[in-house]
């Protein structure tokens, strides 16, 4: 068998196991296990053993054993999975830890193809860039290079506990914030040549900086919070200007998608030499504050984020976000196993002259739902062009960046013919400005039935905060009071809001 059949199987092994042990052990517990549930256990942990000969075997080019030890060890954990949820006493969550460790070690760097699942498919050639020309950048790089990159001696995987939070944390990217998640993996498809060189360079793992723009933006590189963080990965400005994002001829660059990949990989960096390498605390440092976070861990860096020193005293934003950044990038390594289908995108950088004057408004009409681009273009326009106005029209002669695969389809769309026309129509309409009429003040008026019976401890400035409408000089000038006093039984006229 050919050895990247071999490593396509390898791939796909452990999500056919992990969904027989997902769907088979619900029914499982128990606390005494008997004869039949040890020899179960043992069953696991021969085909989990098995499961290492085969990859051993794949290493060393044996692939006909590798590949004889990997059905063994598959079937023996189908069978083992199947009886768990028969069997009273069997423990469910021993055979989920095995899931998981098989999932850690297929992020071993066997196979090239392997150590990226994110696509789904067999990884591109291992062209090397400077063979295909600097603009290729970061997409011509072995799909090996993309998950296995090392965070300070450790695989990224090695570093991510599967816990109560963070599992959490995955079913809700698998449900209610899926089509974030999904988003997020298109814009950074074509942003990535710019972004993921910038990460490289700080030897930190592409998955980390997909999960943090996966919570922090969605790939929106125009993003701008309430707190006024902003940016695919949300500078606050101080912050930003710490690490050289600032203004360059009235641009924010803190909207420039390399540059603040640069600074956030070189935050990350002092981040985690400033926590002795704790991800989850450098995390939580980025989330929730540098100073804060140094001051509750008082130089016990040992501590987990999950210690009670620590986790009590962390805002509840902060506390969702390190887990859900964690469970981003985990599901950007391993999405097969969890049912997960990423788009295929081809996200080759690419450039077109304008042959005509355009906006970027008026180029998403004319190019459509081109490529299969269902929700059209605009978003990847405007963010491999962050510094235009989209409204503004760009003179004939600009350069504008867009995907490759669009060069094309701007030549054949959007320089004659009918949707230039049509889109140049569409952008130059004149909408009517009607006048602002401030609204009326509020008026205050008296309503003949409010009355309020004065009781013992009350105060008039009590009395008006129950009220919610008034103030104290009112209340007093209606009920003709001197000095704002008032006594218990005394009944009060109040005044009712009209708006």
């Amino acid at each position: 068998m050919p050895l990247s059949t071999l490593a396509h199987r390898f791939r796909l092994a452990p999500l056919a196991a992990g969904f027989v042990l997902l769907t088979a052990c619900a029914s499982g517990g128990g606390s005494h296990p008997s004869a039949g549930v040890n020899a179960l256990y043992a069953q696991l942990d021969q085909a989990s053993k098995g499961y290492e000969i085969a990859l051993q075997q794949a290493r060393e080019g044996d692939d006909q054993a590798s590949e004889q030890s990997l059905k063994a060890s598959l079937d023996g954990l189908k069978q083992a999975a199947a009886r768990c949820g028969n069997t009273p006493g069997c423990d469910p969550q021993r055979f989920f830890s095995v899931f998981d460790r098989l999932l850690r070690l297929k992020d071993g760097g066997f196979f090239a193809s392997d150590d990226l699942a994110a696509t789904g498919e067999e990884g591109p050639d291992e062209t090397v860039a400077g063979e295909a020309g600097e603009a290729a950048g970061a997409a011509a790089l072995p799909q090996a290079q993309r998950s296995v990159t090392l965070l300070r001696g450790h695989k990224l995987s090695e570093l991510i506990a599967m816990n109560g939070p963070v599992k959490a944390a995955l079913e809700m990217w698998l449900t209610q914030w899926r089509s974030n998640l999904v988003d997020t993996w298109i814009n950074y498809q074509y942003m990535r040549y710019e972004m993921w060189p910038q990460y490289e360079k700080a030897d930190l793992p592409e998955a980390l900086l997909f999960g943090i723009m996966a919570k922090e933006s969605g790939g929106k590189v125009h993003a701008v919070s309430r707190s006024g963080a902003a940016g695919p990965l949300q500078f606050m400005y101080a912050t930003g200007l710490r690490f050289g994002l600032n203004s360059e001829n009235g641009f924010d660059t803190r909207f420039d998608p390399a540059q603040a990949a640069r600074a956030n990989a070189e935050y990350m960096d002092e981040q985690l030499k400033a926590f002795n390498d704790n991800l989850e605390l450098s995390l939580a440092a980025y989330n929730g504050g540098e100073g804060r976070m140094r001051r509750m861990v008082s130089g016990d860096t040992g501590l987990s984020f999950y210690d009670p020193k620590i986790y009590n005293q962390l805002s509840e934003e902060t506390r969702e976000y390190v887990p859900a950044v964690l469970a981003a990038a985990w599901l950007f390594l391993h999405p097969d196993s969890y049912n997960l289908h990423f788009p295929k995108i081809d996200g080759a950088p690419g450039t077109i002259t304008l042959k005509r004057a355009a906006s970027l408004s008026e180029l998403t009409i004319c190019l459509g739902s081109a490529q299969g681009m269902d929700d059209g273009w605009f978003r990847t326009l405007r963010n491999l062009n962050p510094r235009l106005d989209p409204q503004a029209a760009q003179p004939a002669g600009s350069q504008l960046q867009v995907p490759k695969e669009l060069e094309s389809v701007y030549a054949s769309r959007c320089v004659d013919g009918p949707w230039p026309i049509l889109a140049s129509d569409l952008h130059s309409a004149v909408v009517p400005e009607v006048a602002k009429v401030d609204p009326p003040a509020p008026r205050r008026t008296v309503h003949p039935h409010s009355r309020y019976v004065v009781r013992r401890g009350d105060t008039l400035l009590g009395i008006v905060h129950k009220l919610g409408c008034s103030d104290v000089r009112e209340l007093s000038d209606i009920n003709d009071l001197k000095h704002h006093s008032i006594r218990a039984g005394q009944v009060l006229r109040l005044p009712a809001c009209r708006r």
